[in-house]
């Protein structure tokens, strides 16, 4: 949709809700010629990397060798 920038100057707040709730687009124009396009933010996704930060605690020594025979060393 398109909206003059005097007209989109006096009803930002009803149009910026209206963009939010419907998803809709409004090129604003200035003299006929668009200047600016309005458009509903995307959902910001979560990281893949360190999404688990602060959920794994380590016990004991996570470096050291394990007594346990693997059968990888038969």
């Amino acid at each position: 949709m398109q909206i003059a920038a005097g007209e989109f100057k006096t009803h930002c707040l009803g149009i910026m809700n209206q963009v939010f709730e419907n998803h809709s687009t409004f090129i604003i124009t200035k003299r006929g010629k668009p200047v600016a396009k309005l458009v509903p933010v995307d959902e910001v996704a979560k990281p893949v990397f360190g999404f688990l930060k602060g959920h794994a605690h380590i016990i004991g020594d996570i470096v050291a060798p394990i007594e346990e025979k693997w059968d990888a060393d038969a």
